[in-house]
């Protein structure tokens, strides 16, 4: 799959939208990729994340993991294209975990998945628990990397879509200085 096969698909299911948005980094940005928009669409979901599937295929991988909520979804569909166990990690009380009597057989090789990165804290958040519960992460599959290319997990890292979105921290972004009414679109409270 190439990258204008990807850009088609969120093209067609409103991945990308404008505005004036609080990231879950808590950074904010006049665009936001809304994948939650493709993963309505099983066909679409499942040719993506068979491609992120496809990416690790020569790996040993036992189990894939993502952080909820954005992620689950997609855990499955690689969990799926690869044959393998899918889980996800939520948030406690604001701590990242294995809930629902998951768990991470010790020594297991591990796919972390998400939908999209700007700073990777959801992942590495994932890539602790893993670690925590004795899993070896052996790579990060993500739908869109929004850092550019620039998050680096110590592993394999796959992004079906890598872009560079302009992303402000509070006290400098022009959106707010103008006044422009700000949404949070994403899954962290």
């Amino acid at each position: 799959m190439d990258k204008e096969r990807v850009v088609e698909i969120f093209k067609k299911t409103n991945v990308l939208q404008e505005g004036h948005f609080k990231l879950t980094s808590g950074k904010h940005s006049k665009q936001y990729l809304q994948c939650a928009q493709v993963l309505q669409y099983p066909e679409y979901t499942q040719e993506l994340c068979d491609e992120l599937g496809k990416r690790f295929e020569d790996k040993e991988i036992d189990l894939v993991i993502a952080p909820a909520i954005g992620g689950i979804i997609i855990s499955y569909a690689v969990g799926t294209a690869l044959g393998k166990k899918a889980v996800f990690a939520e948030r406690k009380e604001g701590v990242m975990k294995l809930r629902r009597g998951f768990t991470i057989p010790k020594g297991a090789k591990v796919l972390v998945v998400e939908d999209v990165t700007t700073t990777g804290g959801s992942v590495r958040e994932v890539i602790d628990v893993v670690e925590e519960n004795g899993g070896e992460v052996i790579g990060v599959g993500i739908l869109v990397d929004r850092s550019g290319g620039e998050i680096d997990f110590g592993v394999q890292k796959e992004a079906l879509l890598t872009l560079e979105v302009e992303a402000y921290d509070p006290e400098e972004c022009p959106l707010c200085k103008e006044g422009a009414e700000i949404t949070k679109p994403g899954s962290r409270t």
